[in-house]
């Protein structure tokens, strides 16, 4: 209807939108060279976020030990079948490294960092 009762009459909102309601573009951290972006966000903090990232820190459980390894390609990302496709590096996305798959259970493009467990199979 536009802004417009049934009637005709205009509807006045009764308040605007703030700031951080305003939505950006998704940050989706690929692999690659690594680059980091930094965003505003409320509160005047910042968020550190991977655009591109070649490398992630995997543990492995049973030594419980933590190595920085190059991330190969992404195998399997349950977020989303496109992701997969693009290699979009998300929660819960498969890589493939150089001692095995591993599953990334941070958040790369929120937290700029990408870490993984490895996975025994």
């Amino acid at each position: 209807m536009g802004g417009r009762k049934f009637t005709g009459g205009r509807i006045i909102p009764n308040r605007i939108r703030r700031k951080a309601e305003i939505d950006r573009y998704p940050n989706e951290a690929v692999s690659g060279p690594t680059k980091n972006i930094v965003r505003r966000v409320r509160g005047n903090n910042i968020k550190i976020a991977f655009k591109t990232s070649d490398h992630a820190n995997v543990t492995d459980q049973d030594s419980k030990k933590t190595q920085k390894l190059r991330i190969i390609r992404v195998t399997k990302n349950p977020a989303n079948k496109d992701y997969e496709r693009r290699g979009v590096i998300t929660k819960g996305a498969l890589l493939e490294t150089e001692i095995g798959i591993a599953r990334v259970i941070s958040r790369p493009g929120q937290d700029g960092v990408i870490n993984a467990v490895l996975i025994k199979q």
